[in-house]
């Protein structure tokens, strides 16, 4: 294929992508279980809706330095030959789509390459910068020895942990383990401490908030399967978040030069050259009741909704996550009804409400097509 899509995400400050084929889900750092004598990248190990997951630090993988894990991380699930591992990252950024023609063989960079060659796919040239396009099959090691490390952790219990003995706190009714309990588990149990490892200097609100999490994705999806998920892409308009439906999305781009177009209304604010594409740009702020950004247009989502393609300018592109049906709640019965027509529902995204878009009823309800016949 000439055109390939890409996760985009950061670590230590570079540009990594990953092909989005591979990505199975995406999900905040939770607490993990440490296994001894584990391959040194996998970190720990989590208990995945039941399952057992390897969780390798892409730093470590790299060679990189120790990794210091933050509550801010992200955990990409990647599968490769039927064996799903969890990848942590600093930050997931968006999807992409990148030409075959924009991607170079790996550099030669000497004696400072930063990444093992075998890693790379290759480099990509995006934008104003580069882009490093990591190898699924060589990033996750030999299948083998990931099944061997599942089965000894399932051997080992650690798909049955459900709060270790190290984090018990007062309100569960259990009284915290005393100095000489926590060294005779150290050397009694295979399970080594991942606060103690990754995470120095935690707070015990931070602890909590990581194992909440833990226990979040322990929850077997029996009313919803895997596959029921809603990937939505998250954006940013103003103060406001939104999400979009991700089947909907084709790319994400960056607006150089825009095309007036004589005698259009406000919100259609011109056209753009999309490799050889003629597309037009719709700023959607109007129709969701939002007042007129300050800023330049720097950013859109290429949608497609019923044969009709278009750039929908955002502020600000923040994340791609999937959302079980049951985390999504009705609208507030407070907002018009009018804009109520626009919107699927809202759901939490960390500490601010997320409102889900309809991409459909908001272009065709919300006055946003333009009849060329009229």
């Amino acid at each position: 294929m000439d055109i390939q899509t890409y996760l985009m995400f950061e670590l230590n400050g570079l540009n990594y992508g990953i092909k989005a084929a591979q990505v199975r889900e995406i999900f905040q750092l939770p607490e993990l279980t440490s296994i001894a004598d584990a391959p040194g990248d996998i970190i720990g190990v989590l208990n995945y809706r039941g399952s057992i997951l390897p969780i390798m630090h892409l730093a470590k993988r790299l060679g990189q330095s120790v990794p210091i894990c933050r509550l801010s991380d992200s955990v990409i699930v990647l599968e490769w030959q039927g064996l799903k591992v969890g990848m942590i990252v600093h930050h997931v950024q968006d999807v992409q789509t990148i030409h075959a023609s924009a991607i170079e063989p790996e550099p030669a960079y000497g004696r400072n390459n930063p990444i093992h060659s075998a890693f790379v796919a290759g480099v990509a040239k995006f934008e104003d910068h580069l882009i490093t396009l990591l190898n699924p099959e060589t990033v996750i090691r030999q299948t083998d020895d990931v099944a061997l490390m599942i089965w000894e952790a399932k051997l080992n219990g650690a798909d049955n942990i459900s709060l270790p003995i190290h984090d018990l706190s007062p309100d569960n009714g259990v009284a915290p383990p005393t100095d000489e309990q926590r060294v005779a588990d150290q050397h009694t149990s295979p399970l080594s401490h991942f606060f103690d490892l990754y995470c120095p200097g935690i707070t015990q609100a931070e602890r909590q908030l990581f194992h909440q999490r833990a226990l979040e994705l322990r929850k077997s999806l029996e009313s919803s399967d895997i596959s029921d998920l809603i990937a939505l892409a998250v954006v940013g308009l103003g103060e406001e978040y939104f999400g979009l439906d991700l089947e909907r999305v084709r790319e994400f781009i960056n607006i150089r030069n825009i095309t007036p177009i004589p005698c259009c209304p406000p919100h259609i604010l011109g056209n753009i050259n999309l490799r050889g594409e003629v597309m037009t740009l719709v700023d959607i702020r109007k129709a969701l009741n939002l007042g007129q950004s300050k800023d330049s247009v720097t950013k859109a989502i290429v949608i497609e909704v019923d044969d009709i393609v278009a750039g929908v300018t955002v502020d600000a592109v923040l994340d791609v996550i999937y959302l079980s049906p049951s985390d999504i709640a009705p609208m507030p019965t407070a907002l018009p009804k009018r804009y109520q027509d626009f919107f699927q529902g809202a759901a939490r995204y960390h500490s601010k409400t997320l409102s889900i878009l309809d991409l459909s009823k908001l272009l065709f309800q919300g006055g946003l097509i333009v009849d060329q016949a009229a």
